[in-house]
């Protein structure tokens, strides 16, 4: 067999190997994926559940990676504290390893099992949920499919000196060595893989015994470096979590790699003539000694990170949740303060952009109608953690008027999060439209539409000032205001339509952008308005029905017609 044949069929088993523990991951989300980050946000109360919790995501997931990378999304929007996060990535780390001690068993015989198992549930579709299932199982069996093909490729590698002449010098070199693995693993994103590859070479005998746990030490340095290379566009609360991981991972191998001449004659009495069990408990037990000295310093490397990694006052950083305390959500009352805040924090963001889009059409501005379209995304973050805050603070007993006010805060923030999407998703394609094709208003248009804007941002001020206050006089002052605001629509509609009949070219060439603009602040005022509807039906200051009931005379009223 030729060099180039071998390596193919290397290349072609760590391929499958790597598609198949991708298949598992997605699976698994696909199937559990809410239920996984459900659980993930509720035990992460403290240090111990958070280690547990880690241990069985990255199990589940098969991958410390994927567990990092959820953790992260929780951290960036201030639904997990850092130190209990860094004890979650503690846990992936350990739970990472059980997956390679049971693919290490010799089960090869089982692969063909769950393909064929898998296969059917996948085809015959019982149910979403099962169907899913049955993408798990396929990628099980190709796991250790890929294995066995990994191994049996790999044995004619044995006798070859120029392989030899490779790994003694490298066996000699540690730290080389350390490095090297640690790249592949990043290349490869899996250290699930990586070890499993290092198991399968030392199997076949291409890697020495000592050489191979040298290299399970660079898989785990390279295991930290994934989710941190992948979250480094993240606010820096979020890429504490994977820095701070690797840094635990990183003084662990330090730690240890002057001493693995003396430990490795340990592993081997221990773990017995099963080169392939050496390579897999090295690895357990070498991230649970990783667990045990630095859970208790993850205080400090909290601390540590802050300082290295601080937030960014006035930026982008610095908008994500503030208030949305964790650790009070067993008070439900002092958590629905929180959310208050956090949902005012959420108002303010809506109403620069609300005050801003008007800057966008008069001065033509693409820059600023990039800023102002960017603040959207943060709004959508906003919205997304305080309902899952409130969520979980309804999973407590409260009392009516508790209750009752989470409702009203997630219903008003739904509305601003829509008053954002409509600020991005339609004033501002409109504003990009008039400067793409360069249309103007005409000189009365563009009077009209300041004020129906000036009359949107009254209206906004209301809303909140009704929403904190739940003051029933400017509840009423807030439907008024709508009816103004009709008013004034309507009034602006019959002006744009008469500068239409007397051939006004800006009005004809602006006709669309004029009256999708009056549409859309028409939809703001609307879910505006909802804010003031709560408060006055709680009052007893709304009607049933808005429908005049008729006479007799005129016909049968509604009570008779449903009697």
């Amino acid at each position: 067999m030729s060099g180039f044949e071998l390596l193919l069929k290397i290349a072609g088993g760590v391929a499958l190997l790597l598609w198949a523990t991708r298949m598992v991951r997605t699976g698994v989300m696909r199937a559990y994926g809410s239920h996984l980050r459900r659980f993930l946000g509720s035990a992460t109360r403290n240090t111990v559940t958070a280690f547990g919790m880690g241990i069985g995501m990255a199990g589940i997931l098969q991958s410390s990676t994927a567990t990092a990378l959820l953790t992260v999304a929780f951290a960036g929007k201030g639904l997990i504290a850092i130190a209990p996060a860094l004890a979650v990535m503690l846990g992936a780390d350990v739970g990472s390893t059980l997956v390679v001690q049971v693919l290490s068993l010799d089960i090869s015989w089982l692969s063909p099992v769950l393909i064929l198992l898998g296969f059917v549930l996948f085809t015959t579709r019982p149910s979403m949920t099962l169907r899913h299932m049955g993408r798990v199982l396929i990628g099980l069996g190709l796991m250790l499919l890929s294995l066995k093909l990994v191994v049996a490729a790999s044995e004619p590698m044995r006798d070859s000196v120029t392989l030899q002449n490779i790994l003694i010098p490298l066996s000699e070199e540690p730290v080389i060595a350390v490095i090297l693995a640690a790249l592949i693993t990043w290349v490869t994103h899996s250290s699930v893989a990586m070890v499993l590859l290092i198991m399968s070479l030392t199997l076949a005998g291409v890697v020495p015994p000592a050489l191979g746990l040298t290299l399970v030490l660079g898989a785990n340095v390279g295991a930290g470096i994934v989710p941190m290379a992948l979250t480094m566009a993240e606010v820096p609360a979020a890429r504490r979590i994977p820095v701070g991981n690797f840094l635990f991972r990183l003084l662990g191998v330090l730690m240890i790699l002057p001493f693995m001449k003396l430990i490795g004659p340990y592993v081997a009495e221990i773990s017995g003539p099963d080169l392939g069990r050496q390579i897999a408990n090295f690895h357990t037990a070498f991230n649970l000694a990783l667990a045990l000295v630095f859970l208790p310093f993850i205080g400090l490397m909290t601390h540590f990170m802050a300082r290295v990694l601080p937030d960014k006052p006035g930026s982008a950083d610095d908008l994500r949740p503030k208030y949305l305390d964790v650790t009070v959500i067993k008070s439900p009352t002092v958590a629905v303060a929180c959310a208050t805040r956090e949902v005012l924090r959420l108002a303010d963001v809506v109403e620069n952009m609300l005050r801003r889009v008007i800057e966008v059409f008069s001065g033509n501005d693409p820059v600023l109608l990039e800023e102002v379209s960017k603040s959207d995304d943060l709004v959508d973050d906003l919205h997304e953690a305080i309902k899952l805050y409130l969520t979980q603070v309804s999973k407590n007993e409260l009392d009516e008027e508790t209750s009752s006010r989470c409702v009203e805060l997630i219903a008003f923030t739904t509305n601003l999060e829509h008053i954002g999407d409509i600020i991005d998703k339609n004033l501002l394609e409109i504003a990009n439209q008039k400067i793409k094709k360069r249309l103007e208003f005409s000189e009365q248009g563009w009077k009209e539409l300041v004020e129906l804007h000036r009359r949107t941002l009254d209206q906004m001020q209301l809303a909140m000032t009704a929403f904190v206050s739940g003051d029933v006089d400017i509840a009423r002052q807030l439907i008024a205001g709508k009816e103004q605001f009709r008013t004034m629509e309507q009034a602006a509609g019959e002006k744009h339509l008469q500068r239409l009949r007397d051939g006004r070219i800006e009005s004809i060439e602006s006709s669309a952008l004029h009256i999708d603009m009056i549409r859309d602040l028409k939809r703001i005022n609307s879910h505006l308005t909802s804010v003031a509807y709560p408060i006055l039906d709680a009052s007893g200051e709304l009607r049933e029905s808005r429908l005049r009931v008729r006479p007799k005379s005129e016909g049968t009223t509604v009570a008779e017609a449903n009697g």
